[in-house]
């Protein structure tokens, strides 16, 4: 499934389509919605570098 985000809104939201991107992954991380590796596969990243991202805006990294 893909998810289709109009250029209204990722203007409106006044990042790039990769800023728009880490923010949603970022959120969903931070509701449990998922998972520290799926997140960081999400944004193409290796885990630790997307712990150190959520740790610099204070996110704790919660453990299942």
């Amino acid at each position: 499934m893909s998810l289709v985000i109009s250029d209204d809104l990722v203007k409106a939201s006044g990042l790039n389509e990769d800023e728009l991107l880490l923010e949603i992954v970022v959120l969903l991380f931070q509701q449990e919605k998922l998972s520290l590796g799926k997140a960081a596969e999400l944004l193409n990243m290796p885990q630790i570098r997307f712990q150190r991202l959520i740790a610099e805006r204070g996110i704790c990294v919660h453990y299942d």
